[in-house]
């Protein structure tokens, strides 16, 4: 079967990341989602210095795998993410923060909606992946609600950015000890949580084809 140009040219810049990753060594399920974060953010030196486990991904995947949520903290997290293979595997991709509700409720609590959406999505997330790219005060709701046993997902990606609370709000989650992918400092973004999560569909689709 032929492939598509598209798919070559992914190989080819694969292949490119790897060699300039050089003497850098991690398990194979951390180089698929390091490697998809370089290929995201053209930046392979940022790419190495994203903190996550085996175990965790391997959780992630497995999650994924066995049809559970993944939760985004704004649209456009949930726009990149592979929405068709989340749903093959019997799972579904949402985001709560543009519903009218969340919006009045903000303006009701002075809160962020971002922050009230996450907390709306807590029965969605249950057992499922958490991809929060854009708002440290979605992470932070998050953490709460994890610490309160009102949330448990089986993996966070907290990347947001920014310079209000996005680095305090990602040591916090490091430093908490769940299962996760973050980065430590400013940087970050919706596009590499999305590269996370549909790093983890390959994983989970792997998985599927090896028992």
């Amino acid at each position: 079967m032929n492939r598509k140009k598209g798919d070559l040219i992914t190989d080819e810049s694969f292949s490119i990341i790897r060699r300039r990753l050089g003497d850098f060594r991690a398990s194979p399920e951390e180089m698929e989602i390091i490697i998809r974060i370089a290929h995201t953010t053209g930046d392979v030196d940022f790419a190495a210095t994203f903190q996550m486990s085996r175990e965790g991904l391997l959780r992630g995947a497995e999650a994924l795998a066995r049809g559970r949520n993944v939760v985004t903290d704004v649209e456009i997290v949930r726009a990149g993410i592979r929405r068709s293979l989340v749903e093959e595997m019997g799972g579904r991709v949402e985001c709560l923060l543009n519903l009218p509700e969340v919006e009045a409720e903000a303006l009701r609590l002075g809160d962020t909606r971002s922050a009230v959406a996450m907390r709306r999505a807590a029965p969605l997330l249950e057992g499922g992946v958490a991809a929060i790219g854009n708002a440290p005060t979605a992470l932070f709701a998050l953490l709460e609600m994890i610490r309160d046993g009102a949330a448990r997902p089986a993996l966070v990606v907290g990347v947001p950015v920014g310079f209000v609370g996005a680095a305090e709000s990602k040591k916090a989650l490091w430093e908490a000890g769940i299962p996760c992918v973050t980065n430590q400092g400013e940087r970050g973004g919706s596009t590499i949580a999305a590269a996370v999560v549909n790093g983890l569909l390959v994983l989970a689709r792997r998985r599927g084809e090896n028992p």
